[in-house]
């Protein structure tokens, strides 16, 4: 969004100081009666308080936050996402997009291989005294993993996706040789978070996820958190 330039008020100040100087204008060509200008100063007070210029409202501008192209699930969890990605220094969008696939914002899912929470973290990434079901310590383990993956990968995020959801050890291993479940969750992970970085408004590759894995998930986790 444009802005106004901060020295517009010096280019006037500098005009006006040009202007009553003189350089072949009107300073000094004539003498304007008292009277005028006061009869003058008058008319413009009263148009002034019968026609005052319209109220601007200058609203603050808007904070780095996640796309649009996310559930309302998700969208719920917005400011909580860019506390947790700045703490674990990744892309808001790219924490999102794990949300968005794992839980679509239950901070209650469980999967039937025992993972849990906003981002089906497994039993073992936590400690003892970890409530695994708290948003911030399931956000704080989860995301350290997806920082590693994230580094083992090169900073690649489709092959960050790939170790967060099937281990980081296989990005050592041929894609080939990656399970089903993986390849499905880059196959609709990936084009997701590009749509998330794009800046459009509506992501037809999450939409056929929904469609496809997440109206169930999604259901429960409009639910859970009290979404009309």
């Amino acid at each position: 969004m444009s802005r106004a330039r901060p020295n517009d008020l010096e280019d006037w100040q500098a005009a006006a100081a040009e202007y009553e100087e003189g350089s072949g204008g009107l300073s000094g060509f004539m003498v304007i009666p008292l009277a005028v200008i006061l009869m003058s100063a008058l008319l413009a007070s009263l148009a002034w308080q019968t026609n005052p210029l319209p109220s601007v409202s200058i609203q603050p501008a808007s904070v780095a936050g996640i796309s649009p192209i996310f559930r309302a699930e998700v969208r719920y969890w917005a400011d909580s996402i860019a506390k947790w990605a700045a703490a674990s220094q990744l892309d808001p969008n790219l924490v999102a997009t794990i949300m968005q696939i794992e839980s679509c914002g239950d901070p209650r899912a469980v999967s039937s291989a025992g993972a849990m929470g906003l981002f089906q973290v497994m039993p073992f990434h936590f400690y003892a005294v970890d409530d695994p079901y708290q948003p911030d310590t399931n956000a704080a383990r989860g995301l350290a993993y997806l920082s590693k993956s994230l580094a083992t990968g090169g900073g690649d995020a489709r092959l960050a996706m790939a170790g967060y959801n099937g281990g980081i050890g296989i990005l050592s291993r041929a894609e080939g040789t990656w399970s089903a479940q993986t390849k499905r969750y880059i196959q609709y992970g990936a084009p997701i978070y590009a749509d998330a970085r794009s800046g459009i408004s509506f992501s037809a590759a999450l939409n056929d996820w929904y469609e496809k894995y997440g109206v169930s998930l999604c259901r429960q986790a409009s639910q859970r958190i009290g979404l009309p």
